[in-house]
């Protein structure tokens, strides 16, 4: 969440920062509401303060007139623990009250990140050229005839929004989340295996609770008191493990990356540029974060971004990167690039990664801080980025290497794990 001191001291350019992303209404009704319980909760502390200070300058006084006493008796002071107790209970509503608004509004973006929709998207570079070809079979076709993708049989598993990869569709699936695992290892990322059911308080800590919570699968355990979900995506995971930590700021950067199926309730897309694997309920991805201190987040973001597109230009896959207006982008970012693949048969881009900067935004809500070598513990930064979705780097391979004959060719660095260098329809 965002520094309650940033609101205090600068009011207006908080206001000016979230209405990139806001209704200027409702962050004014945001921050009055904000500066208002903050303003009651110093109040009560204050109150509180006096109280407990009154009550024990009585009982200094009353045993000091008891010890001058000749013996008579003397009244005793006031109880003001009624009144002591009665104001906690107001600050405790109070806080929780300043929590709740605290956390539903979003970070701050970055200068750099202009207010707007995906209208207001920025592409900053492209790499490769597009391919040429005369006809492009659309890839859910490709996978379904070719016989790597069952649809039919992941519907009837799962419903609506699955599927199954199948021969060759499940080694390829399975040779790219290799090859990123090894590229990631390669790059100083620490391999991570995390649960995939956890606990909502690390939902709280990336962000995506409350107000997305309605957008994961949330698990029906009678057995315990601790409600739990299914990761979206395992920046949650990763995040999650950290919480309540203090790193060493010599242990900073602390890089890590993880795969997990990703579980979402997004509905599977109608439309032709989300059809076949390119939208679903679950699906495969790696996912890499960083842990910095402030001064090393910039160059860490920019090394995340290259790391996402290294992997794409490995494969030989055409593609572009564009900055996101604050409107597209998650609430709980400051700033994200978007990496966004060729997807010839519709004439369009799919993103393949978000690389996103989140500052001292999700530390906050995860209370994780660092310590420097001299001073006071601080919050440090997280950032977070796909690398990669394979449910889309799949089509974009069976469209972008695929040949006049109706052959794909597989990605030269894929090929041992493939166990071919092309795809072609089964005989029949």
């Amino acid at each position: 969440m965002l520094d309650l001191d940033v609101i205090r001291k600068d009011r207006a350019a908080t206001a000016a920062a979230l209405a990139k992303r806001l209704d200027a209404a409702e962050v004014e009704r945001a921050l009055s509401a904000i500066v208002a319980l903050d303003v009651s909760r110093r109040d009560l502390v204050g109150r509180i303060a006096d109280e407990q200070h009154k009550r024990k300058e009585a009982a200094r006084a009353y045993a000091a007139a008891k010890r001058a006493s000749s013996g008579e008796p003397l009244a005793p002071p006031a109880d003001t623990k009624a009144v002591v107790a009665a104001l906690e209970d107001e600050l405790a509503k109070v806080e929780s009250a300043l929590h709740e608004e605290m956390s539903a509004l979003p970070n701050l973006p970055a200068d750099d990140v202009v207010a707007g929709g995906k209208e207001s998207n920025r592409v900053l570079r492209e790499w490769g050229t597009k391919p040429v070809l005369s006809t492009v079979v659309d890839h859910t076709t490709v996978a379904k005839e070719y016989g790597l993708v069952d649809f039919a049989r992941g519907t009837k598993l799962g419903g609506a929004g699955y599927w199954m990869y199948t021969g060759y569709g499940a080694r390829l699936e399975w040779a790219l989340l290799n090859w990123f695992i090894d590229q990631h290892i390669a790059a100083g990322y620490t391999f991570l295996l995390p649960p995939h059911m956890l606990l909502e308080s690390a939902g709280f800590a990336a962000g995506q609770f409350p107000k997305f919570r309605d957008d994961v699968y949330h698990i029906a355990n009678p057995d315990s008191h601790r409600p739990q979900f299914l990761l979206p995506t395992s920046e949650t995971a990763i995040l999650g493990a950290h919480q309540d930590e203090i790193f060493a700021e010599s242990d900073l950067p602390h890089r890590a990356f993880a795969y997990t199926p990703c579980y979402r309730r997004e509905r599977a897309g109608a439309h032709s540029d989300e059809r076949g694997t390119v939208r679903g309920h679950q699906f495969n991805k790696v996912e890499i974060f960083q842990f910095t201190t402030p001064e090393q987040a910039p160059e860490a973001f920019d090394s995340m971004v290259r790391q996402a597109e290294s992997l794409l230009e490995g494969l030989g896959l055409h593609y572009r990167t564009s900055l996101l207006a604050a409107g597209d982008a998650s609430a709980s970012m400051r700033k994200t690039l978007d990496v966004e693949v060729w997807m010839p048969h519709v004439g369009g881009y799919k993103e393949v990664s978000s690389v996103s900067w989140a500052g001292d935004y999700q530390a906050r809500r995860a209370a994780i801080r660092y310590r420097p070598a001299q001073g006071r513990t601080k919050f440090l930064h997280t950032l977070n980025g796909s690398a990669l979705a394979t449910s889309r780097i799949l089509p974009a391979i069976l469209e972008q290497h695929q040949q006049e004959d109706g052959s794909v060719v597989i990605p030269e660095v894929l090929r041992d794990r493939v166990g071919t260098d092309r795809l072609v329809r089964p005989k029949s």
